[in-house]
C-alpha cells in the first residue's frame, strides 16, 4: 500500500498549487505574521488525524490487510481491469471540470433601447466590486465540483475493488480515509472563499492605490478589461478554483497510477 504516499492531506497539501498559490497571496497581501507565510497557511491544513483516528484507523489496517487470507479462504479471485477506461474517465472529468471552471463570467448582453427613447442604464460595475457578487458564484462552482469528484472517486475505487488484491486492499483503505478525512476536508473547502475575499479586497486597494499616484480619474468600466483588477481578480478566482481541484483529484490519480503500476509490473 506505498501507493497511497502522497493521496492523502498532509503531503497533498504541503506539495500542492493551493498552498503556494495562497503564500503567494499572502506575501502579496502583506499578511506576514511572526511565523513564515508556509506555516501560516500549511500548519491548520496538516492538523487532520488525532488520536482516536489514528486508533480507529490502525483498526481499518488491520481488516484491510487480512482480506488476501479471507479471499484465499473463499477461493476468490480478482478480475482484469479495464484501465484504459479508467484513463478516459478521469481525464473526462478533469476536462470538462477545467472548462467549467475557467468559463468566466459572461459578459453582459447589449440592452435594446426602449421605444419611447428613454435612456437605458447599463450594467453597474459597482456591483461586481462587493464580494457578495462573486462568493455564491465559487460556493457553486465548488459544489459542482465536489458532485463529480466524489462520483469519480467511488468509480475508480468500486472498479479497483474487483481486481487484483493489492488494488482490492488499496480501495478498501481509500474508502476509510475517504471517511474519515471527509468532513475536515469539506471545512477546509469552505475556507477557501475567504482567502478570495481579502484577495479581492487586496486588489480593490492596491487600484485605488495606483489612481491615487497617478491622479487619473477612475473608469468602472474598464475594470474588467484586460488589466483591470476585476479582470486579475477573475484570473485569480480561476486559479483558486483549479489548484483546489488539483488537491481534490489527488487521491482519484493515485488510484489510478496504482492501477497502472499493478497493470504493467514493476519497471526496471
Amino acid at each position: 500500500m506505498n501507493d497511497l504516499h502522497g493521496m492523502y492531506p498532509h503531503h497533498r497539501l504541503n506539495s500542492s498549487r493551493l498552498v503556494v498559490l495562497l503564500q503567494q497571496w499572502a506575501r502579496e497581501n502583506g499578511e506576514r505574521t511572526a511565523q513564515s507565510p508556509q506555516q501560516d497557511v500549511a500548519e491548520p491544513l496538516s492538523q487532520w488525524l488525532g488520536t482516536v483516528d489514528a486508533v480507529k484507523l490502525s483498526r481499518a489496517l488491520h481488516a484491510i490487510e487480512s482480506l488476501p487470507q479471507a479471499a484465499e479462504a473463499a477461493g476468490l479471485q480478482g478480475a482484469d481491469l479495464d484501465v484504459p477506461a479508467l484513463d478516459r474517465q478521469v481525464q473526462k472529468t478533469r476536462t470538462d471540470l477545467t472548462t467549467l471552471m475557467t468559463a468566466g463570467v459572461a459578459a453582459p448582453k447589449p440592452l435594446r433601447a426602449r421605444a419611447d427613447n428613454t435612456p437605458v442604464e447599463l450594467p453597474d460595475p459597482q456591483a461586481d466590486a462587493n464580494f457578495a457578487a462573486h462568493g455564491p458564484r465559487y460556493l457553486d462552482l465548488q459544489k459542482q465540483m465536489d458532485t463529480r469528484l466524489l462520483a469519480l472517486r467511488t468509480q475508480v475505487r468500486h472498479a479497483l475493488a474487483k481486481g487484483p488484491m493489492a488494488l482490492q486492499q488499496l480501495a478498501a483503505l481509500d474508502g476509510v480515509m475517504e471517511q474519515m478525512l471527509g468532513a475536515r476536508e469539506q471545512r477546509l473547502w469552505t475556507s477557501l472563499p475567504g482567502y478570495l475575499e481579502r484577495r479581492l479586497a487586496h486588489l480593490q486597494h492596491k487600484h485605488q492605490q495606483a489612481l491615487q499616484t497617478s491622479g487619473r480619474a477612475d473608469e468602472p468600466l474598464r475594470w474588467r478589461q484586460p488589466g483591470g483588477w476585476l479582470w486579475a481578480f477573475e484570473q485569480d478566482l480561476q486559479a483558486l478554483l483549479l489548484a483546489e481541484m488539483q488537491v481534490r483529484l489527488q487521491p482519484i490519480t493515485g488510484l489510478l497510477e496504482a492501477a497502472h503500476h499493478e497493470k504493467t509490473g514493476p519497471q526496471e
